[in-house]
């Protein structure tokens, strides 16, 4: 017997916007008349869709007023209007959004006459694969032709067909949990591949045969990984076995588009979990080739470690140090965690067993800043990203040479001064990059790193360490030393801003004083 349960003022009904989700699999829900309620008839044990069902109920409450007057102008003039993807997926999580995205059978231009009547502001930047984009306050949306994509064997951009109905278009999702519709201004909830029930246990699964599915669009198969790492869910079983069989599909897809991918999917919640598809399939092997080179096999003695697992760990716990929008690294910091991510890409091509069974890595840090530069650059990041995270990695060795704070205040110095602006980015990847099991070893290694950082501190307050310059200006050496521009005053700059990383500040006095004697010296 099915059971009933009335959601009291979860939505609005009205005599002519009267709410109904009629196609849900194995649930049947109507209105209940007039008032606040809706009556949901559900059989025994799918207790998880109607919770999500109820969630969802709150968060469309939320989003009605705008997507109902947008359904409501789109019928008007003859045409079908349906949320869509993302926005619906999320609405039964219990989260709400003001960016909804939506699908229609009229034309690109016919969407773009009748979002000019509705919205504060219009753009037809996506014009070209059926895409208008609005604003209306702080609603944006964008509307999309119904339409299938696929590319061509050759070509590393889709091909926009425009299609002529909902289920179509839903079918060229990628995963049933993006595959569901709410249609307008009725509110009728559409699954037609049931994304609900795969909601509800959390799986990934394409609407279409995964081998189909992938070749139309093989970026398809990093958005598996992403959404695995968004929002913790597991690849069903053939689209897993489809993602193997296929993955070397994706270096059709162009770098702009998998670095996109990529850059979510570090971003999200959880990227260890999108991580573990990437390399699990072979898709790493294709995008990010150097983290499946981190699985070294460990040798007899296992007298190092799975540098792939020890990384992994170096980016869980570089995610836990990041702090609040208001600190000095907001979460999430996409600079940090490839650093963290990449740090010991170099060791694979550094490797050598030593006599008596050891293993070393030397200079494994310089080497892998170089690859990380290149694999980045390869995949379109901005050049900032590429320099900052390259720098990380090639820094993230410095510290051990610390001891039990030996450091000079000279060295103290060069070590933030070579950090730059990526000084607490550092900090943090330092402290994560300590992931031995030995507590004590592990204790005498954040204590040394905190005597690090009091240090710093204690300079900082005594003097500009973040911004260390000589003590004179290009333009003062030239007048002491009665020179013009040219290759002797770098020459000068540079030996002033030595003694002052070894010295500290020294005053403006006893710098000319150093000075004059280096310039004897040169002309001796």
């Amino acid at each position: 017997m099915p059971q009933h349960y009335r959601l009291r003022g979860l939505f609005p009904i009205t005599r002519t916007d009267a709410v109904a989700f009629p196609n849900l699999r194995g649930m049947r829900a109507r209105t209940a008349g007039l008032g606040e309620s809706v009556l949901v008839s559900i059989p025994s044990g799918a207790k998880p869709e109607l919770d999500l069902l109820r969630r969802a109920l709150g968060v469309l409450t939320e989003m009605a007023p705008a997507a109902i007057e947008l359904g409501k102008l789109f019928r008007a003039a003859g045409h079908e209007l349906s949320l869509v993807g993302g926005p619906v997926r999320d609405a039964f999580l219990g989260r709400a959004s003001n960016d909804l995205d939506f699908a229609t059978s009229a034309t690109p231009d016919e969407t773009q006459h009748l979002l000019a009547r509705w919205g504060d502001a219009h753009w037809d930047i996506g014009k070209e694969f059926g895409t208008i984009g609005a604003r209306k306050g702080d609603v944006v949306v964008e509307v999309t032709t119904y339409r299938t994509d696929r590319y061509d064997p050759d070509s590393r951009k889709p091909l926009v067909e425009f299609g002529d109905s909902l289920d179509g278009d839903l079918s060229r999702r990628d995963f049933t949990v993006n595959a569901m519709a709410v249609r307008l201004p009725e509110l009728t909830f559409v699954d037609p591949f049931d994304g609900l029930s795969d909601l509800a246990r959390k799986v990934l699964r394409t609407p279409i045969a995964p081998e189909r599915s992938f070749d139309d669009d093989p970026l398809r198969m990093m958005r598996a990984a992403r959404f695995a790492a968004q929002l913790s869910f597991h690849v069903e079983h053939g689209t897993l076995a489809a993602l193997v069989a296929m993955a070397a599909r994706i270096e059709i897809v162009s770098a702009e588009r998998v670095q996109a991918e990529l850059s979510k999917l570090v971003m999200s919640p959880n990227p260890r979990a999108g991580l573990e598809v990437l390399v699990d399939t072979g898709l790493a092997d294709h995008v990010l080739p150097e983290l499946p080179a981190l699985q070294l096999e460990i040798d007899e003695h296992h007298r190092h470690k799975d540098v792939y697992e020890h990384s992994l760990i170096v980016l869980d716990q570089a995610i836990a140090q990041e702090t609040g929008p208001d600190g000095p690294v907001p979460a999430p910091d996409l600079v940090l965690r490839l650093a963290a991510l990449l740090h010991d890409v170099g060791k694979p091509a550094t490797r050598k067993f030593e006599p008596g069974g050891g293993v070393s890595f030397h200079h494994h840090e310089v080497v892998g800043a170089k690859i990380v530069a290149k694999r980045l650059r390869a995949l379109k990041y901005e050049k900032q990203v590429v320099k900052d995270v390259a720098r990380l990695v090639e820094l993230h060795l410095r510290f051990h040479g610390y001891g039990d704070g030996e450091w000079t205040d000279s060295a103290v110095r060069r070590y933030v001064t070579d950090a730059g602006p990526q000084l607490e980015r550092l900090h943090r990847l330092t402290r994560a990059d300590c992931t031995t099991r030995n507590r004590r070893k592990a204790k005498r290694l954040s204590d040394a790193y905190t005597h690090l950082e009091k240090r710093i501190e204690t300079l900082r307050a005594q003097e500009e360490i973040d911004a260390i310059r000589p003590d004179l200006d290009g333009n003062q050496i030239m007048k002491i030393l009665g020179i013009g521009p040219g290759r002797e005053v770098g020459q000068a700059y540079k030996h002033l801003l030595g003694l002052r990383m070894e010295r500290g500040p020294l005053g403006e006095d006893v710098a000319t004083e150093e000075l004059r004697k280096w310039w004897a010296d040169q002309e001796s």
